[in-house]
C-alpha cells in the first residue's frame, strides 16, 4: 500500500451509504461486522477498483470495527486492490485446470497485447493485469475475469480479440467465447440424448 497516492478522507457518497445500510440490516442486532466484505467492495467501487486506507477506516467506523479488523480482511482477499489499478483490470487465472486448458497462451497474449507483466498498469492507466489463483469457473477454463465479467473458452487469439475491443471501448459479451452454451459439454451432450414420453 503506498502511502504517496492515500487520500486524506474517504465517506460512502449518499448511494453508496444507503447500499451499505440494506446490507448491514441483514444481518442479526450486534453483528454487522459480518457486512465487512460487502461493505469494502462497496468503499472499492466508490475509489475507482482500489481500496485506500481511509476507506477501510470508514467502514470500520461504520461498522464498529477496530481498524486493523478490516485490514485483516483487506489484506487477505485478493478481490480487494490496495494500490490504484486500470480502468480494467483483466485478471487471468493460472490454477491447475485453467494451466492444463492452456492458460499460459491466454497470459502470454495478455503480456504481448497490453505491453505489461503481471502485476502491472498499463501506461494509459487503461489496464492493469493480475495473475490470480481460481475464479471457480474451472469447467469452462481457460479464461479472464475483467471487471464483474467472465470470459471463458479462452485461446490466445480470442483474449486478444477481447481486449483489442476493451481498447476501442467496446464491452465484448461474456461468457464462453467457443460457442458453447453456460458449462454445456465441449463436445455436446453424450447421456440422456432421447426425450422420454410419459
Amino acid at each position: 500500500m503506498s502511502d504517496t497516492q492515500q487520500p486524506e478522507t474517504f465517506e460512502f457518497n449518499a448511494e453508496m451509504r444507503a447500499r451499505a445500510d440494506q446490507i448491514i440490516a441483514r444481518y442479526p442486532e450486534g453483528r454487522q461486522a459480518s457486512a465487512v466484505i460487502p461493505l469494502l467492495d462497496l468503499a472499492q467501487r466508490q475509489s475507482g477498483g482500489w481500496l485506500p486506507r481511509a476507506a477501510m477506516d470508514h467502514v470500520a467506523k461504520v461498522l464498529d470495527m477496530a481498524n486493523i479488523r478490516v485490514y485483516e480482511v483487506a489484506t487477505f482477499y485478493t478481490m480487494y486492490n490496495l494500490d490504484p489499478v486500470g480502468e480494467y483490470v483483466v485478471q487471468v487465472c493460472t490454477t491447475t485446470p485453467c494451466a492444463l486448458c492452456g492458460s499460459a497462451a491466454v497470459l502470454d497474449a495478455v503480456r504481448e497485447e497490453l505491453g505489461v507483466g503481471p502485476g502491472e498498469t498499463t501506461e494509459d492507466g487503461k489496464f492493469t493485469f493480475l495473475e490470480v489463483e481460481c475464479l471457480g469457473a474451472c469447467v469452462n477454463a481457460p479464461m479472464i475475469q475483467v471487471g464483474d465479467d467472465y470470459y471463458e473458452d479462452l485461446d490466445a487469439e480470442s483474449t486478444r480479440k477481447i481486449l483489442q475491443a476493451f481498447r476501442r471501448g467496446e464491452i465484448p459479451a461474456p461468457g464462453p467465447q467457443n460457442g458453447r452454451k453456460g458449462s454445456e459439454p465441449k463436445g455436446g451432450p453424450t447421456t440422456l440424448t432421447d426425450m422420454v414420453k410419459g
